[in-house]
């Protein structure tokens, strides 16, 4: 009978396991939350992905990047939930003629709490097509590099760079024209 590569995995392993992944697991659910958009099915993914991970973690070479390896599984295996279970409109590929309306924000910007600033974020955030807004949750509130978030999102870097254009862009502009 076949050993499974799990029960192979040596203490050693599993505790090397833990010193890479588990450090990013605040970002994994982070991501996994703006993809999925609702906090049990997000933390489903995320443990999910986890156990893929893990059960992977055989292919996993030492000099990748541990952060954009585990968040790529996040994302892949939410992108797996969506397909699974969401509408068709909510997988509808970042078309810029269809998507290309102006964010609007709710307040003048020096008139806003840091609490209603982070939820005006959060709204516009949340309007910004999937495409735009998991290359921004990324780079800018993650930390990523342009060469991780690529990575992570299995794109090109070139790519990477004109989606965080375009969503920096759309939030400025719904900034520019709030009220």
């Amino acid at each position: 009978m076949r050993q499974n590569r799990v029960d192979r995995l040596t203490e050693d392993d599993r505790r090397r396991f833990e010193g890479l992944f588990l450090p990013h697991l605040d970002a994994a659910y982070n991501l996994a939350c703006w993809i999925i958009r609702h906090d049990q099915d997000a933390r489903d993914v995320v443990q999910n992905a986890y156990v893929k991970a893990f059960k992977g973690f055989h292919r996993f070479q030492g000099h990748t990047n541990s952060r954009a390896w585990c968040l790529t599984i996040v994302r892949n295996a939410a992108y797996d939930w969506l397909n699974g279970r969401a509408p068709e409109e909510m997988l509808v590929p970042y078309d810029e003629e269809k998507h290309a309306d102006i964010i609007p924000m709710n307040a003048a910007e020096g008139d806003l709490t840091s609490e209603e600033r982070k939820q005006q974020l959060k709204r516009a955030l949340d309007r910004l097509p999937l495409e735009l807004r998991e290359v921004i949750i990324l780079y800018e509130l993650e930390g990523l590099s342009y060469k991780e978030t690529a990575a992570a999102l299995e794109i090109q870097v070139g790519t990477v760079m004109s989606r965080l254009s375009r969503a920096r862009r759309r939030l400025q502009e719904g900034s520019e024209y709030g009220t």
